[in-house]
């Protein structure tokens, strides 16, 4: 089977890893300048660095379908930039994953293909999507929702060391963002760990730096650049998190049960 994933940001990248070790053909669509602060352990990165490989599994930069077959071949995932998804109406895939995470539909229909996952808030599951995979941390994250939508966005960061705002490194005032740490960097609350055009911006916590915003990337006052993780494990800045692997998990899940259904009807007479 073909899965089509819209997006290749940090929880894109957790399902898109779990699809590929599953044994799934897996093709990932990304925006030219990507805004993943989670970005080492993102295949999105591989729009600007040409390849992104995380935990085992590498991921390609791919200009055409020609240039995706190809990667596909080599055992690999390719990602086009294809902000629309374009790529779709060449490739036909068995399954389309919408998980750009916006919160909203941008245009993702049931009749993308057989199977239609939107992943997130903004879906409603028998009207824009087939099945909604929970994002919203607790109980609930990775659930497979056949009937209605996911908890609504509460704007609220889920809470990580006992920290939900304040870890949440924002953007200081309009400009191009420079960093002045390292994913992987041990910060110090108050400390001056990146720079919006000429304004700085500080820790609101100690820990370590679990995402940042790649340099140059033009940002706006108060958008989402970065984030501090207070536990302190360097590793979790360098593997899919839980919560990735949650969502992944269910949207293997989706797939696997809609592909057992479609050999279910075949083997019953092509029905």
């Amino acid at each position: 089977m073909k899965v089509l994933i819209k997006g290749a940001g940090d929880l894109a990248t957790g399902i898109g890893w779990r699809l590929y070790r599953a044994g799934y053909q897996v093709l990932m669509t990304e925006i030219q300048v990507p805004t993943t602060v989670r970005r080492t352990v993102a295949f999105s990165r591989a729009v600007y660095e040409g390849e992104a490989t995380v935990e085992g599994v590498t991921a390609r930069r791919a200009s055409d379908l020609s240039e995706a077959e190809a990667i596909l071949e080599k055992g690999e995932i390719p990602v086009l930039v294809d902000e629309k998804a374009l790529i779709r109406s060449q490739w036909e895939p068995d399954v389309v994953v919408d998980a750009i995470i916006a919160k909203r539909n941008l245009g993702t229909s049931m009749k993308d293909a057989g199977l239609v996952i939107g992943v997130g808030p903004g879906f409603t599951a028998g009207t824009d999507c087939h099945l909604v995979v929970e994002t919203k941390r607790g109980h609930y994250l990775g659930r497979v929702i056949e009937e209605g939508g996911a908890i609504p966005n509460t704007g609220i960061p889920g809470n990580i060391g006992g920290f939900t705002v304040e870890r949440i490194i924002r953007a200081s005032a309009d400009g191009r963002f420079v960093p002045l740490a390292a994913i992987g960097d041990h910060v110090e609350k108050g400390q001056i760990i990146a720079r919006c055009g000429d304004v700085p911006v500080k820790a609101l916590i100690s820990g370590i730096v679990r995402g940042m915003l790649q340099e140059g990337v033009f940002v706006t006052e108060g958008m989402k650049a970065g984030d501090i993780d207070a536990r302190c494990e360097k590793d979790h800045c360098f593997t899919i998190s839980d919560k990735a692997r949650s969502i992944g998990g269910g949207v293997l899940e989706a797939v696997c049960g809609y592909e057992h259904r479609c050999l279910c009807v075949d083997k019953g007479g092509r029905a």
